[in-house]
């Protein structure tokens, strides 16, 4: 999907080579005031993980996961029981975080790689706690065939994978946020499939995998490696959306180039058709992204450009915690 040349958002993050401590200082601040202020406990993951001790047993529930069922027990008393487990306190999370030239877009108040670092450094602040490890992978653009791009050959050289390794500590968690704020975004395609597939190896022990992209992708280059994280850890998928991506204003002929591809194109808006059309196919393609998530057993989290993203997180957090007092999985 093409996006807007040249927008500028009335408030956002510094560009990659601006970012400094004191930015990212800020955001966590902002962050830790507000997680602290609406989610109290001692331990408020965003994604409690299930834990590996055993514990009692209880009648099945609808959205309990049927891998935890007690079988011995259902057998004696002929009704369905799941196990219980101890929920661990020293958790390793770790993050896919899609960086590819979609992301550098916003008409919001952020640009959407902003609100990937953001949504990153909530991330941190929530699984630190307690001795956990984060770390990630962070991935960039791979280049266009020659003589594609606008502005001539696309640079050279293969798209790269950064992988941070996962350390415990607010330090270690600041390096990690650092890191992922000064990786310069590519020109070019770049694979989700291969980025998240990244967390598969090599195996770890049971842990929480967060996947933060736009999801533009085809959904059937990343679906199968997310189902296959899947299998052993509880994942998150954290999906950055901006409204010109959902639809097109009315604003006469408006330049769009892909920035993925850099081929521009002249669209004219005021045509009630071609917004109507373009809002639809947007529709469906994020009808297609929420199905092969929740195919895949993943949450799933919208963050929004023009929106309270912080707001969105807390009452996904608020959620998450309550669906577990209850007792399902989700």
């Amino acid at each position: 999907m093409a996006r807007a040349a040249a927008v500028t958002p009335p408030a956002r993050l510094p560009a990659s080579g601006e970012r400094s401590g004191a930015v990212l200082a800020r955001l966590q601040l902002m962050v830790t005031r507000k997680l602290d202020g609406l989610l109290q406990g001692d331990y408020a993951g965003l994604l409690p993980g299930p834990g590996s001790e055993a514990g009692e047993s209880r009648e099945y529930r609808p959205g309990d996961d049927v891998r935890r069922m007690d079988w011995p027990v259902t057998a004696r008393t002929t009704m369905p029981h799941v196990r219980r487990t101890v929920a661990d306190r020293e958790l390793e999370t770790w993050l896919a975080v899609d960086l590819s030239a979609s992301l550098d877009f916003g008409t919001g108040q952020w640009l959407k790689r902003d609100v990937v670092v953001a949504a990153a450094a909530a991330l941190a602040h929530l699984t630190v706690r307690g001795g956990n490890r984060i770390g990630a992978v962070v991935g960039t653009g791979a280049p266009v065939p020659a003589g594609r791009w606008r502005g001539g050959a696309a640079p050279a050289g293969p798209g790269t994978l950064h992988r941070l390794p996962a350390r415990a500590g607010r330090k270690e968690a600041q390096g990690l946020l650092r890191a992922i704020a000064g990786t310069e975004i590519r020109p070019g395609r770049s694979d989700l499939g291969v980025l998240v597939d990244t967390l598969n190896r090599p195996p770890r022990r049971r842990g929480v995998a967060v996947v933060i992209s736009d999801f533009l992708a085809p959904p059937q280059q990343w679906g199968r490696p997310i189902r296959k994280l899947r299998v052993r850890h509880d994942v998150l998928a954290v999906e950055v959306v901006d409204p010109r991506e959902l639809e097109l204003p009315d604003v006469g002929v408006l330049p769009v180039v892909d920035p993925e591809t850099g081929e521009l194109h002249e669209v004219q808006t005021a045509d009630p058709k071609l917004r109507r059309r373009y809002a639809e196919s947007a529709a469906a393609q994020r009808a297609a992204i929420a199905a092969e998530l929740r195919t895949a057993g993943a949450a799933h989290l919208r963050l929004r450009t023009d929106r309270d993203w912080l707001l969105d997180m807390v009452r996904f957090v608020a959620a998450q915690r309550h669906a577990r007092t209850r007792g399902t999985t989700r």
